[in-house]
């Protein structure tokens, strides 16, 4: 049984869980048995879909008054490619000049062993959550789906805790938010991001006699170019500017005498708090429509939706956040709303959220890894967080 004591340690025995998503590969017991070790009661939650695997997730909970504190994250890791690649086993958790090495090292099983270290180190300080001047209760959320497909993880575990009737107050996701050091940013909101799906029916013929078809490739050039014509918007606030970006055009046409039959394009717009999902559908619906004119062609058109944008307004949670790294690492965080997505635009939904963790250069490539020195300082940074937030004196 891995101690609550040492945020290495417990990196280290997670990470040596080949937890590639969708399996967990047993992560979420070494999880479950240190955290039930300082307290917690831990719900093992197995969801399942029709068209997507079964997932093991876990939310814990300890005390069961007052302000519930949740950090939030993922045992779940993307594949390792070629392990011979790796300069070390992928799955080993080995500490070589001062950095831990692995898949997960900085997304984001270091993270999740920080959460469980801070807590434990509050209880040894303070004591337990019923023995505060004001009670209180800090939760973890932790998916293995977070790498995946997304829908047997954090958004059920979340719809599981609303029909218990049990509240979220505030969160911090555990994501490596920082370009180059620890400290460097916060994330405090995330663009929305929706990919279209745009198909053109025309008439196949014969390229000498064009009069006798219809080429959907020209009109859906024209209907593309109308979509990229002049940006959407500037930026806002906390946001930057709208991107739309076509990924792929098809048409799967072999012949150079033959006019195809239809023609296929797929486009993501990564989209600020300017916009909704809703109002960026009907600008594509009516910009294409535009384009086509009395042309007389028709099109289908259809969209996936990863997520809305959001914004928790800079205030006490980011607050807490920042007055923390500044004691630990003597840097001013960035607020900032870049990069992709991630589980906090579920919890965006139940409580203000805000993401924060290791550095994120390694993730996701050959060699992850981490500094072991950041580790035991996001675990102080923590520990801080969760005094100012239950106002807990030294």
């Amino acid at each position: 049984m891995t101690s609550t004591d040492d945020p290495i340690a417990l990196a280290q025995a997670l990470i040596r869980c080949p937890s590639v998503t969708p399996d967990d590969a047993g992560a979420l017991g070494v999880l479950g048995d240190a955290l039930a070790q300082i307290g917690f009661d831990c719900h093992r939650l197995r969801f399942a879909d029709a068209d997507t695997p079964d997932v093991e997730n876990l939310y814990a909970r300890l005390g069961a008054e007052g302000r519930n504190f949740c950090f939030a994250g993922h045992t779940d890791v993307v594949p390792t490619g070629d392990a011979a690649d790796w300069s070390h086993d992928p799955f080993s958790g080995e500490i070589i000049d001062g950095a831990l090495h692995g898949r997960g090292a900085a997304d984001m099983k270091s993270a999740v062993a920080a959460f469980t270290a801070a807590t434990g180190q509050l209880l040894a300080r303070h004591g337990a959550p019923d023995t505060w001047p004001v009670p209180g209760s800090i939760s973890l959320l932790i998916t293995g789906d977070e790498e995946g497909p997304a829908i047997n993880g954090t958004r059920k575990i979340l719809s599981w805790l609303a029909e218990r009737g049990e509240q979220l107050d505030a969160c911090v996701v555990g994501e490596p938010t920082n370009p180059d050091a620890l400290g460097d940013m916060i994330k405090i909101g995330r663009r929305g991001s929706t990919t279209g799906d745009v198909t053109v029916r025309g008439v196949q013929g014969h390229t000498a006699y064009p009069h006798l078809a219809d080429n959907p490739t020209h009109h859906l050039v024209r209907m593309l170019n109308a979509l990229t014509a002049a940006p959407l918007d500037q930026g806002s606030e906390h946001f930057q500017a709208t991107t739309l970006q076509i990924t792929t055009i098809d048409v799967g046409n072999p012949a150079n005498n033959v006019i195809p039959g239809r023609a296929h394009a797929t486009f993501n717009i990564r989209f600020n708090d300017l916009h909704t999902s809703d109002s960026l559908d009907s600008w594509v619906r009516q910009t294409f429509d535009a384009a086509l004119g009395d042309s007389g062609a028709s099109y289908e058109l259809s969209f996936r939706v990863t997520g809305e944008s959001f914004i928790t307004p800079p205030g006490p949670l980011s607050d807490a956040i920042s007055s923390a790294i500044q004691e630990t690492t003597g840097h001013t965080p960035e607020l900032s709303t870049t990069g992709g997505t991630s589980d906090a635009r579920f919890i965006k939904d139940f409580c203000p959220v805000v993401e924060f963790g290791l550095v994120g250069q390694t993730m996701h490539k050959v060699d992850e890894h981490v500094a072991t020195d950041d580790i035991v300082k996001l675990t102080a940074i923590y520990l801080q967080v969760l005094e100012t937030y239950f106002d807990l004196t030294r």
